[in-house]
């Protein structure tokens, strides 16, 4: 039988294949995203329109208003929804949305249980948007679901509104905003 000349199972600092392990683990070793962070906090709201039949020539509109003095300062997460019908999905900073007619819909906290309200006044409602407004996203959409990431790219401070339009009419839509205060 021939000499083994490496008697060492391990691989000394010494020898040409040496390796040093480092554990880097620290318990838990758990990522989350911003959005998972603010849930957990109680700072994450969700505000639907439910499903809503269109009337022809009208736009199904829902907006969130921070006001002047609210303290806080909203990051968007998504927006998502649904049309029965081809569509038009528009966001806009600023705009009005008629109450005449129309609901506040009260926004969820994630964090069921929560008693963290938002700090936003909303508006839903069917129509056209008025006011001053200006288009930050503009896309054609098929029948079916759609979902618009922005992982708190859109920030809406204190004394701004957002406002988001599905149309044009004569089908059922749904909008549904995802946004984390601070």
């Amino acid at each position: 039988m021939g000499k083994i000349t490496n008697y060492n199972v391990f691989n000394q600092s010494n020898g040409p294949l040496f390796t040093q392990l480092t554990n880097t683990f620290s318990a838990p070793g758990i990522e989350a995203s911003a959005e998972s962070g603010a849930a957990a906090a109680g700072s994450f709201f969700a505000l639907t329109t439910n499903n809503a039949g269109l009337p022809n020539n009208q736009n199904l509109l829902l907006q969130i208003i921070n006001a002047a003095g609210s303290g806080r300062t909203l990051r968007i997460s998504s927006v998502s929804g649904g049309t029965t019908a081809a569509a038009t999905l528009v966001v806009y900073s600023g705009g009005t949305v008629s109450t005449s007619g129309g609901s506040t819909p009260v926004p969820v906290n994630t964090l069921l249980g929560s008693t963290n309200a938002s700090v936003v006044t909303t508006r839903q409602n069917t129509g056209t948007l008025g006011g001053a407004f200006t288009s930050l996203l503009s896309l054609p959409l098929t029948a079916g679901m759609f979902r618009m990431n922005f992982n708190g790219s859109i920030i809406v401070p204190p004394g701004q509104t957002l406002s988001v339009s599905v149309g044009v009419g004569n089908q059922t839509a749904a909008i549904n905003l995802f946004w984390w205060e601070f």
